[in-house]
C-alpha cells in the first residue's frame, strides 16, 4: 500500500468511528514510514498517538483526587516545562567540529544502536551527554545531531517555567519531566544547566539549589537506558562535581580554528546559489574570523550573502556574487563588539 492508501484508510474509519481499524491503520502507516526512512513522519505520529490514548484514558467523569484526574492533571503542568517537543533532521554532515568530538558522539550513537546487546551481556548504556565551551560553538546543534543520529523525540526543557520560587516546587518540576522523558522514550534537553547544577556550596546558594542537585542526582541513576538526557553550559565551572560525575560523555565544543572555518564556509555555501566575489579573499577572511564562534562566523556570512542578494537583484549578472570586502567588514566589526563585552 502507498501512502496515499494508509490515509484514505484513516480517513474512512475516522468519520466511521471505528477506532479499533483506524488504530491499526494509523500503526500499519507508521510502519510503513519507518520503512521508507520517513523517520521524523513516524516519530510525530507515534507522539500524536500516545497523547491520544493519554487522553482518553483520563477523559470522562472523574473522581476529585482520582488517579486518572491526577495523570491529566500532570500532563497538562509538564506541557508548561517543555519549551518544545521536535524530531530532527539533523546529522553529522550539519555538525562542524574535530574528529575526535565526532567519533565520541559516534560510539554514543552505536551503544544505543547496539542496546539489546549491550542488555544482554548485562552492560551499562550510556545516555547522558553534557556539551560544554564558549557560546555559539554549536553545543545545541550538536544535541540536534544527537536527536536526528538516535531517531528520537526531543523534549527541550523550559527553564523559565521549571525553576520555582516555591520551596521544592522546582524538584518535582524536574521529576515530572523526567517521568514523561522515561514514558516516551525520548530526549531531555537542558540548555544552561550551569542554572540547575550549580556547586552546593556556591556562595548564593540557599538551600533550595542543594535540594535541586540532589532531585537530579537521583533523577540521573534512575533514567532508563533507552532514554537520554542532554545538558548544556557555558559554564562547566559552575556544576556540581558529583552532578559532572554522573555524565557518561562529556564534550568540549571550542572556537573553530582556520580549517574549521573553512569547512563552516563550504557548507554554509554548498547550495551553488551564490559564489564569492574574490575566491583569492578568502584566506584573509578566514584569518579574519579566527577568534570568533561557528555562530558569529556564519551569521556574519548569511548577512553578507542577504545583503549581496538584494543588490544583484538590480544587476545582469547570471549569480548572485557575495560581496568579500562587506563580509570582512561585517567580522571586523563583530570581533570589535567582542572586544567591547
Amino acid at each position: 500500500m502507498s501512502q496515499t492508501d494508509f490515509i484514505k484508510d484513516i480517513a474512512k474509519y475516522g468519520l466511521e468511528n471505528d477506532q479499533a481499524r483506524l488504530l491499526a491503520s494509523l500503526n500499519e502507516l507508521i510502519d510503513h514510514a519507518k520503512k521508507s526512512k520517513r523517520i521524523n513522519f513516524a516519530l510525530q505520529l507515534q507522539s500524536i498517538l500516545k497523547d491520544s490514548i493519554r487522553q482518553q484514558q483520563t477523559s470522562g467523569l472523574l473522581k476529585v483526587g482520582s488517579p486518572q484526574h491526577h495523570q491529566r492533571e500532570e500532563d497538562r503542568e509538564v506541557s508548561e516545562f517543555i519549551l518544545e517537543q521536535l524530531t530532527s533532521d539533523y546529522h553529522f554532515e550539519s555538525l562542524v567540529c574535530t574528529d575526535s568530538v565526532k567519533e565520541e558522539l559516534s560510539y554514543f550513537i552505536k551503544e544505543h544502536q547496539a542496546l539489546e546487546v549491550l542488555h544482554k551481556f548485562d552492560l551499562p548504556v550510556s545516555n547522558k551527554v553534557l556539551f560544554y565551551g564558549p557560546p555559539g560553538c554549536g553545543k545545541t546543534l550538536a544535541s540536534y545531531v544527537l536527536a536526528g543520529e538516535l531517531e528520537k523525540m526531543m523534549l527541550v526543557v523550559n527553564l523559565g517555567a521549571i525553576v520555582s520560587s516555591k520551596l521544592g516546587e522546582t524538584s518535582k518540576n524536574l521529576a515530572k519531566i523526567f517521568r514523561r522523558a522515561a514514558q516516551e522514550d525520548c530526549i531531555v534537553f537542558i540548555d544552561e544547566f550551569d542554572t540547575l547544577g550549580k556547586v552546593r556550596d556556591y556562595s548564593q546558594d540557599h538551600g533550595e539549589m542543594k535540594r535541586v542537585v540532589n532531585t537530579l542526582l537521583q533523577l540521573f541513576d534512575y533514567l532508563p537506558s533507552s532514554s537520554v538526557v542532554i545538558a548544556a553550559t557555558n559554564q562547566i565551572d559552575m556544576i556540581d562535581e558529583a552532578l559532572l560525575r554522573r555524565f557518561d560523555l562529556k564534550v568540549n565544543l571550542e572556537l573553530p580554528d582556520a580549517d574549521h572555518i573553512l569547512e563552516l564556509i563550504k557548507k554554509t555555501l554548498k547550495s551553488g546559489l551564490v559564489e564569492l566575489d574574490k575566491k583569492n579573499s578568502l584566506k584573509s577572511i578566514v584569518e579574519g574570523c579566527q577568534g570568533l564562534s561557528y555562530y558569529a562566523i556564519q551569521r556574519t556570512l548569511i548577512t553578507a550573502v542577504k545583503r549581496s542578494v538584494i543588490a544583484h537583484s538590480r544587476t545582469s549578472l547570471t549569480k548572485p556574487r557575495v560581496d568579500t570586502k562587506l563580509w570582512l567588514d561585517l567580522v571586523t566589526k563583530e570581533k570589535q563588539q567582542l572586544t567591547a563585552r
